[in-house]
């Protein structure tokens, strides 16, 4: 203002004598100055998302280390249930960064996990081959329980068919009686000697079945290693006649790490 004021006291030829810059360069400061101060842009944030405040980013993995079953999806939902609400691909980039799977396997337990948790409710099956002395091949099918580890033998045959697999089935509910109300899963493979009607047998009494993957033996372990034993203890020291001898071996040796007798139902 004070250049105004002084410029009206002295004529204007002499202005480019006294003044350091002529009127227009004013100007174009004025210019510059009103831009500046209608120009927002020191108050606008950078492209992108600002960054994640670091508690937020804490928080995150302490739920993901606490939680290892939690995927980025869960997360963000705990988070917004306490307060902080973040985009799911904002909570996915803070787990790979910190280079945690932001959506691992999370569904359910492991298959290990699972035969523990439900140990007291499950009963597996599975066929033991055995060769009589006259080279004849046999099958018995057998049942174990996995929690008290009981063994149930329902029968011992030579043509191992569907219809016999069924009435194996219906051998053991007969034997299991009462008992049969504390069971809720099968394990079995996927032999075709399982048909729809051997399921059934279990599934009127609300025993879902559960079918091995193809070739895992492992998934089925437990009743694997109980016909290991029984091959290696009484089969592979004892010359087994035919069908009814075969059954009496395997009705009175049982494995030694099983607590009670098997079943004695014939085939």
């Amino acid at each position: 203002m004070w250049f105004t004021a002084l410029s009206s006291l002295i004529p204007r030829r002499r202005w480019a004598k006294v003044f350091p810059v002529t009127p227009s360069t004013r100007l174009a400061w004025h210019r510059k100055l009103v831009a500046r101060r209608w120009d927002y842009s020191r108050r606008r944030r950078g492209p992108g998302r600002p960054p994640t405040q670091t508690a937020i980013k804490n928080l995150v993995l302490r739920l993901a280390h606490e939680n290892s079953r939690w995927g980025h999806r869960r997360i963000q939902g705990e988070l917004a249930r306490l307060g902080h609400p973040i985009a799911a691909s904002t909570d996915w980039q803070i787990l790979h960064t910190a280079g945690i799977d932001p959506a691992p396997r999370r569904t359910g337990p492991t298959w290990p996990e699972f035969l523990s948790a439900q140990a007291t409710s499950l009963i597996a099956c599975d066929f033991l081959h055995i060769d009589t002395i006259s080279l004849q091949r046999l099958y018995a099918l057998v049942f174990l329980e996995h929690h008290t580890r009981r063994l149930h033998i329902t029968g011992v045959t030579a043509h191992p068919t569907a219809a016999w697999a069924t009435q194996q089935a219906r051998n053991l509910a007969t034997d299991l009686g009462a008992r049969m109300d504390s069971l809720r899963f099968l394990i079995r493979d996927r032999d075709s000697k399982y048909t729809d009607a051997f399921d059934a047998v279990f599934q009127a009494e609300d025993i879902e079945i559960i079918k091995t993957p193809v070739r895992a033996p492992k998934a089925n372990a437990h009743c694997e290693r109980v016909i290991g034993t029984l091959r290696r203890e009484p089969l592979d020291h004892i010359l087994i006649l035919d069908e009814a001898h075969a059954h009496h071996i395997l009705a009175g040796n049982q494995p030694a790490d099983e607590s009670c007798a098997p079943a004695s139902s014939a085939a």
